[in-house]
């Protein structure tokens, strides 16, 4: 066998193993975990919008509190931690051997699910570390991690072009997010053809409600950010939670912050829909 078989081969088995049951579980956990951040985040949101929240952050590190203020929380976030670390390991699988469907070997997708690999395995990181008894870990304000990122990046030599341009890409991901929730690009993505009518109006709803909504937060999270570059004030760029308390400030009040917090939840929603029917 030359040596050119011998590498197809090679590939040939390094797919099969990236297309293992072991990886299929590992992702559909990993969109399990995902609905249940955001469906807390969702929860969160709510309780701003009808109160001040009892203090709780509307963001990630919100969810992972709630959940360790629960009966076996911390077994809770292991299994969370865990089923996000499948979640990045089925998108580096992605990134090196390429997606499910005919156009899933494109460039573009490897590199978009290599940046999600590095951010799935960030989040894993994060709250596995505060299960293990590093409650500085996972559980951070992220308005505060989001003022001291900005204010050290707008000290750099061009600082300001840096900040404005994570602003602008963060925001464009934002629109592109919203775009294709509106467009129900995910039906590609998903098994359609084994839901039920009524099932699939159901993903319908949540899957253009709850990505719209989650495409919104991320545009509004960007346009802070360059706001903050432009008045070269830190302040201004926010994290999730202090993104989601600007709502209430609109004319609509608090109303279009329960309405984004339902869309939040919407989306977890839609991510539990993932775990059952998605193409991997």
């Amino acid at each position: 066998m030359n040596a050119n078989a011998l590498s197809m081969n090679a590939r040939g088995q390094a797919r099969r193993a990236a297309r293992s049951r072991a990886l299929d579980v590992g992702a559909r956990a990993g969109f399990v975990a995902r609905g249940v951040i955001y469906l807390l985040v969702g929860i969160l949101a709510l309780r701003i919008g009808f109160s001040d929240g009892g203090g709780k952050q509307a963001d990630r590190g919100g969810a992972i509190a709630e959940i360790a203020e629960k009966p076996f929380g911390n077994v809770l976030l292991w299994a969370l931690g865990i089923a996000l670390a499948g979640m990045a390991l089925w998108r580096l699988s992605e990134a090196a051997f390429g997606q499910a469907g005919p156009d899933g070997d494109k460039a573009t997708k490897r590199a978009m699910a290599a940046g999600r690999f590095v951010f799935y395995a960030f989040v894993s990181y994060s709250v596995i570390s505060y299960a293990a008894g590093d409650k500085g870990s996972g559980s951070g304000s992220s308005d505060k991690q989001t003022d001291d990122v900005t204010a050290r990046a707008l000290e750099w030599p061009g600082g300001p072009w840096i900040v404005g341009i994570a602003g602008a890409v963060v925001a464009g991901a934002g629109l592109w997010i919203a775009f294709r929730a509106l467009a129900r690009k995910y039906h590609k993505h998903l098994k359609m053809a084994e839901m039920s009518k009524r099932v699939r109006q159901a993903v319908d709803v949540v899957g253009v409600f709850g990505g719209t909504v989650r495409g919104v937060v991320f545009a509004t999270a960007g346009g802070f950010a360059i706001a903050a570059a432009v008045q070269h004030e830190p302040g201004r760029a926010k994290g999730m939670d202090d993104t989601l308390r600007s709502f209430t400030e609109t004319p609509a009040g608090p109303w279009l912050l329960v309405l984004v917090a339902l869309g939040l939840a919407a989306f977890g929603l839609f991510s539990w829909a993932n775990a059952r029917w998605r193409k991997v």
